[in-house]
């Protein structure tokens, strides 16, 4: 929030939401805005200051004013809430003695620029914890508790832990029960809208789009300063190399069109004994897979790094995906684990180990609920220092959607190719990183596609 003064004695106040007008604001009250500025401000200390026009001056700027608990003879508050949306008026309840309170499920603890907040993608504020004995209170209410037993348990009045409470359940990132039975019971762990949601995903939904958080968000080119590009592919590693087949593109008159291709196309879990060729890989990951050109694209400030063009699409043309693939049976590759270089379009053997193979198809076997182990196994990896270089916030949601356009441009080149396609629900990231000898989490596995051949009966 920015303060500038306007014309005739008025004020406009600058915030994230937009510009607000205050007019003819008292002496007071300017005063008042002008130290909110700067950090939180005790209103007691402010000379002549009628509350019911302060009042009316905060109910034209939600979601801009934060909220503070301190102690009369501390200067450092115990608390702040801060909101993250506009149009958020934090109301405090009062809170009961002996009503059944818990830290919701969806509440996280964290560090963030020195001090511990409490986040809930379910709430539109932030808790910052600027003092121990908040951390205290936070610390009692991992099980159910109520406001009584939390003063006794850390040696604080009841009315200063109510206060405490109050700003924490106001914000969602406590929740309050009844007693039913003997024990307590919370909404939050019945309610048919929020069952559906793990803690995990929810936090991630509401951290990958807007409007719940303050954030940077988009192409902040954040650690451009510090950091180099990404190269746009791969270094090769060391290992066997073998070149792959590389089609001729101009259309053939048998050439499935795409309207057959998008009709046609299904996943298949049972496969033929024999697996796909080489040729019949390289053609799939010529098509669907290989850098076609690299360029170089300038950002915000004139910053330069290096993109590159390939089949599928990718934000900000950065691809950041690469892939591995594990061969149980294809005709003239060894059985084993292989780097795909789309630049050189070659396989490079990373990993002839037996038990790591094993383990991948097989994994990937019981997630298809296939009979058989799957001929190829491809698993997609993220460098993601290529799409973090430019993005915050949204590079690991960025990342995901890539997985999902390049399995389906996968399913459509597989189908024309006549090859039998499936994309697996999910994979093992430990397995994989030491299968293919990642540095993780520079580089963490993200998604999983099987190539096959259909059967025949």
């Amino acid at each position: 929030m920015v303060i500038e003064p306007a014309v005739g004695g008025n004020l406009v106040v600058l915030t994230r939401w937009g510009d607000v007008r205050v007019d003819s604001p008292a002496p007071a009250i300017v005063d008042s805005l002008y130290r909110m500025t700067l950090g939180p401000v005790a209103l007691t200390n402010v000379d002549d200051l009628d509350r019911d026009d302060l009042r009316d001056v905060f109910t034209r700027l939600p979601g801009c004013v934060v909220r503070s608990l301190g102690l009369q003879e501390t200067a450092t508050p115990l608390l702040s809430a801060v909101p993250l949306a506009p149009g958020e008026v934090l109301e405090l309840p009062e809170i009961d003695e002996t009503v059944p309170v818990r830290l919701s499920r969806f509440a996280v603890v964290r560090e963030d620029a020195g001090e511990m907040v409490v986040e809930s993608p379910l709430s539109r504020h932030r808790i910052v914890l600027h003092r121990p004995l908040t951390t205290w209170v936070v610390g009692t209410l991992g099980r159910a508790t109520t406001a009584l037993d939390i003063a006794h348990a850390i040696n604080v009045t009841l009315a200063l832990t109510a206060e405490i409470l109050g700003y924490l359940v106001a914000t969602g990132m406590v929740v309050t029960g009844e007693m039913a039975g003997g024990r307590a019971v919370f909404a939050e762990d019945t309610d048919p809208d929020l069952r559906i949601w793990s803690p995990h995903d929810l936090l991630f939904h509401s951290r990958s789009r807007l409007g719940r958080h303050d954030d940077p968000a988009g192409a902040a080119f954040r650690n451009v300063p510090d950091l180099a590009p990404l190269p746009v592919v791969r270094p090769v590693p060391t290992g066997q190399r073998f070149p792959l087949y590389r089609p001729d593109l101009a259309a053939r008159p048998d050439e499935m069109t795409l309207t057959q291709a998008v009709e046609q196309r299904h996943s298949v879990r049972e496969f033929a004994d024999d697996g796909p060729s080489t040729r019949q890989l390289g053609e799939l990951l010529y098509r669907a897979a290989r850098v076609r050109s690299q360029t170089e694209a300038v950002g915000a400030g004139g910053v330069r790094y290096p993109v590159s063009a390939r089949p599928y699409p990718s934000a900000g043309s950065l691809y950041e995906l690469d892939l591995y693939l594990t061969v149980d049976r294809c005709d003239g590759l060894p059985r084993g684990s292989y780097h795909y270089d789309p630049e050189g379009h070659a396989l490079t053997l990373v990993n002839a180990d037996t038990a790591h193979a094993d383990e991948l198809l097989d994994s990937a076997m019981v997630l298809m609920g296939a009979r058989r182990r799957p001929p190829v196994l491809i698993t997609m990896t993220a460098r993601m220092g290529r799409l973090s270089w430019v993005y915050d916030g949204i590079a690991y949601a960025t990342t995901l959607k890539h997985v999902g356009v390049l399995q389906q441009t996968l399913y459509l080149v597989a189908t024309m190719l006549g090859l039998a396609p499936c994309a697996v629900a999910t994979g093992d990231s430990e397995t994989a990183t030491t299968a293919f000898g990642l540095d993780w989490p520079a580089e963490v596995s993200v998604g999983e596609f099987v190539i096959g051949l259909p059967r025949t009966e």
